[in-house]
Formats: C-alpha cells, sequence, structure tokens
C-alpha cells in the first residue's frame, strides 16, 4: 500500500511552515530590508544628576538614567529595552553622552548622544554605532524632545521622551 498525501494536508503543511517563518521574522524584529527603517517609541527614564558649579548660571551636570524605551511603530529591531544613558552638559561648552538599549535576550544597542540637556522641551539626538548579538553592525538615528523633567530628593530626576523617532540599517 503506497502513502498519497491528500490536498488538505499538503495544504496544512505549507501553512504550518508559512506561520513559523513569519513567527521567527517577528521574534527577529520583523523582515530585514536593504533599505532603511523607521520607528517610533517612547522612553522613560529616572537617575542622578551630579552638578559642579561653574562660572555660568546652571553649572556643569553629570547624569546617569536608566528606564523602559517602548518602540512603538515601525518593523522595529524590537519592541522593548531597558535604555541607559550617561552624559556630561554644561551650559555653554561641552554636551555628549552614551546610551545602550538591552533588549530582553541580552543583545545590545549602542548610541552616541549629541545636545545634551534634560530641559524640558529640549531635542537630544542619537547616533546608533552598532551593537550585540543580533544587532551587530546595526546603524541609524533617533532624536527624542524631554516632555518633562523633575527633580527630586537630592540629586535624583525622572523624565519622559514621548517623541522618540528614528531610523536603522541591518549590516548587509
Amino acid at each position: 500500500m503506497t502513502f498519497r498525501p491528500s490536498a488538505l494536508a499538503v495544504l496544512a503543511l505549507l501553512l504550518l511552515l508559512t506561520s513559523s517563518v513569519a513567527i521567527e521574522a517577528q521574534r527577529d524584529g520583523g523582515e530585514r530590508a536593504d533599505g532603511p527603517s523607521t520607528f517610533t517609541g517612547r522612553w522613560s527614564v529616572v537617575g542622578r544628576r551630579q552638578t559642579l558649579a561653574t562660572e555660568d548660571k546652571g553649572g556643569a551636570s553629570i547624569v546617569s538614567v536608566s528606564g523602559a524605551v517602548v518602540i512603538t511603530s515601525g518593523p522595529a529591531m524590537g519592541r522593548g529595552f531597558h535604555g541607559e544613558a550617561i552624559a556630561l552638559s554644561d551650559a555653554r561648552h561641552v554636551s555628549a553622552g552614551r546610551a545602550l538599549w538591552t533588549d530582553a535576550r541580552g543583545d545590545r544597542v549602542f548610541s552616541v548622544l549629541n545636545e545634551v540637556r534634560l530641559d524640558a522641551g529640549h531635542r537630544i539626538h542619537g547616533t546608533i554605532t552598532g551593537g550585540t548579538g543580533r544587532y551587530a553592525g546595526l546603524t541609524g538615528a533617533y532624536s527624542f524632545t524631554w516632555q518633562y523633567v523633575t527633580a527630586g530628593e537630592g540629586d535624583v530626576l525622572q523624565g519622559r521622551a514621548a517623541d522618540l523617532e528614528g531610523w536603522f540599517r541591518w549590516p548587509r
């Protein structure tokens, strides 16, 4: 007796294979397009600010913050990250920082921050410089405006960037 699969069984097998490929693409952050992909999101942070008095009003500050980065649209790298940033800013001369986003698997996205000031309404720009694991070789850029920054007791601060937007390109 020879076994001949029915058309229904073949169709079921094809659907199963197709859905597992789609699920794997979702796990990997979507299909890796040749061109840049855009994304939007938000970033809420809590951290500390240490300020040194200078001749300028406001002084110089070192800020270290961390919190949730949530990607809300686009075929993003991932949907959620733990974001960390360290920055140095003063009233006139220096403004620079670094950010690190880590996903649930422990894969990381690295970026350089420019024009860093934590005043409400100030726009900050980041350049994606690479990553680890599935983000190795990733490039791109993003920007956000602080919606608010509140100072807590001592040197504690909280902030939220509600209009995070950017683009990224997977390595070839």
